[in-house]
């Protein structure tokens, strides 16, 4: 486990697969190397955006194993940890540290509606059960189960939940949470569509999704909106816009996997009972792929990288 800080742009991996829905480890380390190159400066396993409910526990584990092995301690791994039972998300947590995961990013009970006695019950056992440092996923609109300023209260008192991955849609939470709590907990954005104002209001992170096809974009933003580099963070943002528009939609995975694709940096395939785009579908959205990359801004050359490039030979 390195020690390391919660901040800068963490991408959600997009989890390749063949057309024969094995797992494609030569193009996810084709995307890798794309976003340490870019600058990124860690990187999220096994999330929403990579198909987390549709992986078996030993895809899981391979994953990790061979992610570790290729960043070679560049930045830190964190794994997601999204289970239905306290019992599970404490095994996943173990298998995540035996496997060298850098950190973990946990979510509330899956599929039941847990009350918030319930809740705090659930994220405290896990992370007694690990010295990891964990992120707490807070997305009530998709996964139902608000984690109030109340239950932070009560969660600071567990050293290692260090970070909140910030997706209730509220920009107003992240005041909140830094008048209430100070720096006791790293934010992180986790809605593409916010990240600026995110950034601006005082997020320290980005947990992004299409950084899987424009890195190097999204790196920039970053850099950009934390410098106070505000009239090219804003023109940067206007270009992305419809981009990251593609985050917030029931069908976020095909949608980014397709930019993906266009980029050369991945593949349309996904897990059924996921279908890739066909029709009119994927044409509308390959236009909004295609119009934005036709007006493709040249970006600033004196925004620094991470540091840590993955050299192709790698």
């Amino acid at each position: 486990m390195m020690e390391f800080e919660w901040k800068g742009v963490f991408p959600a991996l997009t989890t390749q697969f063949t057309e024969n829905d094995e797992l494609d480890f030569e193009m996810l380390a084709l995307n890798i190397r794309a976003q340490l190159d870019a600058g990124v400066h860690g990187l999220v396993l096994g999330g929403s955006l990579g198909e987390a409910s549709s992986l078996l526990q030993e895809e899981k584990e391979e994953l990790l194993r061979f992610v570790m092995e290729l960043v070679n301690g560049k930045v830190p791994v964190i794994m997601n940890i999204a289970e239905q039972t306290t019992r599970a998300a404490i095994e996943a947590a173990r298998k995540a540290e035996k496997g060298g995961a850098d950190g973990l990013m946990l979510l509330p009970p899956m599929r039941y509606y847990a009350d918030s006695r319930e809740t705090l019950a659930f994220f405290r056992e896990v992370a007694q059960s690990t010295p990891l440092p964990l992120m707490i996923y807070n997305n009530p609109v998709d996964y139902k189960i608000l984690v109030t300023l109340d239950m932070f209260g009560e969660l600071a008192r567990l050293s290692n939940i260090k970070a909140v991955k910030e997706s209730t849609r509220d920009l107003t939470n992240i005041t909140r949470m830094i008048n209430r709590f100070g720096d006791r907990f790293r934010l992180f954005c986790g809605v593409d569509t916010l990240a600026m104002e995110s950034l601006l209001l005082g997020a320290d992170g980005w947990v992004a999704g299409l950084v899987d096809a424009y890195p190097r974009e999204t790196v920039v933003l970053y850099e950009l909106a934390k410098a106070g580099r505000l009239e090219e963070a804003r023109k940067l943002n206007r270009w992305f816009m419809p981009l990251l528009e593609l985050d917030i939609h029931p069908k976020l995975v095909q949608y980014i996997k397709l930019a993906g694709a266009v980029a050369g940096i991945g593949s349309e395939a996904v897990r059924p009972p996921r279908l890739p785009l066909e029709g009119e579908e994927r044409e509308r959205i390959l236009g909004i792929v295609h119009q934005a990359n036709e007006i493709r801004p040249v970006l600033p050359s004196d925004v620094p990288l991470n540091g840590n490039p993955l050299s192709k030979e790698a």
